[in-house]
Order: C-alpha cells, then sequence, then structure tokens
C-alpha cells in the first residue's frame, strides 16, 4: 500500500501528467493543507522515490530559455499501485481519516460500478464497526470508567457516524453520476 503522500501525488498525476511545481500550486489552491499537511519538500521528495520505485517517469521539457522541467505521468505499474491503494483504503476504517480522504479524493478514476461496491462495502464495515464499539457505551461502564475515557469513546463513536454519514454522501454523487451517463 502506498503512503499518503504518494497515494495523493499519483491521483494527482493520473488526471494530467505535471511537474513538481505545477503540483505544488495545485496544492496550494485546493487548500490541501486545511485537511492534510503536505509540505512541498515532500512532494519534491515522494515523486523522487515514486520514480526510483518506476510508479512514474520524467520526461524532460524545454521552453524557450526557462529552465528545463520533468513532467511526470504513471506508468502501468504506478496505475495498477494506485487502483490497489484506493482500494483497499475505502476497505478499512482507520481513525486517520486522512488515509479514507485521500482516497475519496482521487477515486474518481475508478470505473462508476467500482466505486459503489467499494462504498457500499465500506459502509457496512463501518457499520459493523459502529456496532462493535457502541456496545462499551452503557451505563455500568460509563459509572465505573474514568470520565476522560467516556469522552473519548463518545468521540470515537462520533467519528464513525460521520464517516457513515460521509460514505453516505459520496454515494449519492454515484448515484448522480450513473444518472448522468444515462
Amino acid at each position: 500500500m502506498l503512503s499518503k503522500p504518494a497515494t495523493l501525488l499519483l491521483g494527482i498525476i493520473y488526471k494530467k501528467p505535471l511537474n513538481a511545481y505545477e503540483i505544488t500550486k495545485l496544492l496550494a489552491y485546493m487548500n490541501v493543507k486545511w485537511w492534510f499537511n503536505i509540505a512541498d519538500s515532500t512532494v519534491y521528495t515522494t515523486l523522487k522515490n515514486l520514480e526510483k520505485k518506476g510508479l512514474i517517469e520524467g520526461a524532460i521539457e524545454r521552453i524557450g530559455n526557462m529552465p528545463d522541467r520533468t513532467i511526470y505521468s504513471l506508468t502501468e505499474r504506478g496505475k495498477d499501485e494506485l487502483r490497489e491503494t484506493i482500494q483497499e483504503s475505502i476497505l478499512q476504517f482507520s481513525y486517520d481519516t486522512n488515509i479514507f480522504t485521500i482516497a475519496a479524493f482521487v477515486m474518481d478514476i475508478l470505473e462508476t460500478g467500482e466505486k459503489k461496491e467499494l462504498l457500499e462495502k465500506r459502509l457496512n464495515i463501518l457499520k459493523s464497526y459502529l456496532t462493535g464499539i457502541s456496545k462499551q457505551d452503557n451505563a455500568t461502564w460509563k459509572h465505573e470508567a474514568p470520565d476522560f475515557h467516556v469522552a473519548n469513546l463518545e468521540r470515537m463513536i462520533d467519528i464513525v457516524h460521520a464517516e457513515i454519514l460521509g460514505t453516505k454522501r459520496l454515494l449519492s454523487v454515484i448515484g448522480e453520476e450513473k444518472n448522468n451517463e444515462k
């Protein structure tokens, strides 16, 4: 499974081959720093690592008197790794919600039917997780456990509820995609 920065960068490059500078400007324009703080230096380092691993390839571009720039595009191996990472990220639940957020951010590379199937599976995973974690949320436990433990459990339940709501929201977008395809 790819790292979060690698997944995000591959997803961006998948849509359109870009150079490192263009990627950093795009991330700034999209205000990614407010939900996933990725430094410019991380972008450059991650791109070099992805190139060494054969997931992207760089082509030197010369425009007039401007300095050479490297335009990155995904290799077939990079596309496969990105797809696998998106699939795995959708089908897991983590309190590090950036894992799913990044997968959702770039999941439009998947076919509509596959997105729908993966998100429906995620919804079932989340509901099962909520059922399991909610078993601890009872009057006896609340009376015996320290207040911070109770508050933390309730916070965790809130996060799962938010993930369920967000997954349903993404499923509704897929419903709209299907209607637009007709």
